[in-house]
Parts: structure tokens; sequence; C-alpha cells
């Protein structure tokens, strides 16, 4: 690893050379796990809570269909990015397709009937994504987020947002938890019926209104420099994005599977929120930093931007 010069404020997240020995050991390599020959109950507890790191289709072998509530994917867009070393490649849309074709039905696999899964893209992806998810399960909606984060275009429109699409295996058997996921929003024009506020209410830090959520999110921060979840992953998803989806869509307890794991944002998310994790990245160094991150998770739950069980605003600063 190169070691970078960084700002003494920067709270990115790193390894260090004595870190790397204790964190590859809480790894669970898929060679060795295909070695272990395990099944049932005992390959489920093997894998619960687990990073696993090895290649996609032989780690889907190995682990067992029916086992996860909730699924979130953040697979590779099509663009070319190098992700430490092992660089995807942009291709054409129906070789694309094939792609998505050559592990996404496993994943659905291990799905139990009744859980829910979201897939990550962006506007260039996102009908290949469509295409695929739709002959496997129900799509119930896209979501949009704004991503704030990003170089200007000169000969185009700044990208600056993203999709999620949401599918389900029964669409009349999911869990979903409106509750859990409604925003602190401020009132800019308080009204009030017999001098009191009417849906709304007023507080020390102002006057704020709680409200369903719509599938368009313009209150994310993407992790940079200064955010202490921030890693050195060049596609990292926030921990506050992954929330909403963690909590909407499982219970406590719940096991949530990402089998592109990258830095761990899911499997830290879903610590911090109480549910059990599976999580499988090809690349040790992303698995060492998931590793890490769920090490921190053990003094710090918090989440950017979700305070006493409700998501806020942008930027909302706290009094407390």
């Amino acid at each position: 690893m190169i070691e970078k010069v960084r700002a003494g404020r920067n709270q990115t997240i790193t390894l260090s050379e004595n870190e790397i020995p204790e964190l590859e050991k809480k790894l669970l390599k898929s060679s060795l796990l295909k070695e272990k020959k395990l099944s049932g109950e005992e390959l489920l507890k093997e894998i619960t809570d687990k990073t696993i790191n090895g290649d996609i289709l032989e780690s889907l072998e190995l682990i067992p269909d029916n086992f996860a509530d909730l699924i979130i994917i953040d697979p590779p867009y099509n663009l070319t990015k190098n992700f430490n070393g092992n660089i995807f490649n942009a291709r054409s849309d129906s070789s694309y397709d094939e792609y998505l074709e050559s592990w996404f039905p496993l994943v659905c696999k291990k799905l139990k009937s009744n859980g829910s899964l979201y897939m990550c893209g962006d506007w260039k992806c996102t009908s290949s994504l469509q295409r695929a998810i739709e002959k496997e399960l129900t799509i119930l909606n896209r979501i949009t987020w704004q991503r704030e984060k990003g170089r200007g275009a000169k000969t185009n429109w700044k990208n600056g947002m993203e999709d999620i699409w949401f599918a389900v295996k029964n669409p009349s058997d999911y869990y979903f938890d409106v509750e859990a996921v409604k925003m602190k929003r401020k009132v800019i024009a308080p009204y009030k019926v017999d001098g009191k506020p009417k849906d709304w209410e007023e507080s020390d830090e102002g006057n704020f209104r709680l409200t369903y959520p719509s599938n368009f999110w313009d209150d994310i921060s993407i992790p940079f420099w200064s955010m202490p979840e921030n890693t050195d992953h060049p596609t990292q998803k926030p921990e506050k994005l992954y929330a909403k989806l963690i909590l909407a869509s499982s219970k406590p307890g719940d096991i949530i599977f990402d089998p592109f794991l990258g830095s761990g944002t899911s499997s830290v998310t879903a610590k911090k929120l109480g549910r059990h994790y599976c999580g499988i990245e090809l690349n040790p160094e992303y698995c060492m930093l998931a590793e890490k991150r769920l090490e921190l998770a053990d003094k710090d739950k918090t989440i950017q931007g979700y305070r006493k069980g409700v998501f806020w605003e942008r930027n909302t600063k706290f009094s407390d």
C-alpha cells in the first residue's frame, strides 16, 4: 500500500501495517469456506456477521439459498473504474446485460421468500438493472437520490443523481416500516390553527415537521475526507443512505447480505442498527477496511444525519 499524505483534519479511515495481520484473521476466505464443506445451520452460523473475501461467483456457490432478509447491491456501474488495481471496463449495453445475468439470478436465490432487494445504479446502467431485476423479482419502486458531490461537465449536464431499484420476491408478503424512515424538515411557513402548530412542532432547535419519505431523497451527503466514515474506496455509499434501506425493509436481528461489499457500508450500518450481516468482497484491502469500520462501530454507533430515530435534512446542526 502506498501511504498518502493527508491533511491533519482528514478523518479518512486507513490501514496501518501493524493492523493488517489481525484484521486479515477476521476475514472468511472463500477458499477456506469451501474446504469446510458446511451445510445447514452450521453454514449459516459460519457466514453470519462475516466478511467473505473471494470471487462473487465462487462465494455464491458456497453460501445457502434463502438466508437473507434483505439484499443491498452496489455493483460496478457501466463505467471504467479502478477498484484498487482491479479495473472494471465500460462495455456495450448488451455486454453489461450479460455481465448482470452472470451473477444476479444467483444472488436472488439467497433472498428469503418474503425478502426485499435494493440495487444501486446511475443513469447509464439503470435500464440494464431494471431489465435484470424484472426477470427475477417484482419491482415496487425506483428511488432517486441527489448526489451533491462530483465534478462539473463542460459538454453535458453534471450528473447529480443516482438510482436505487426496490424489488421483492413476493409483492403480497414483504416487510416495510415507513414509520422508521420519517424525515424531519424545517417548516418555512409555519401554519397554525387556533394558535397551535398544525402538523409541525416548535422546539429549541427550530420549527420542524415529520414527513413521510418519497422516492426522491435530497438529504444525503457523500462521504468525504472530513467525515469519520470515509475511506479511499472510489464508490463508497453513505451510511445514511443504507440506513434508510435497512430500517425500512428489515427488522432488528434480520440478516443483511451484500455481494459487492466494498469498504463495508452495508455491514457497518447493519451492525449499528442491530441487524446481522454478510458481505462478499474480492479485494482484501477493502475487506480489511470493512473489518476496521466494524470494530469502530463497537464504540460509535452514530450515523451522520440520523438522530433520535429520525432522519434530518442535510447539513443540519445539532445542539448536543
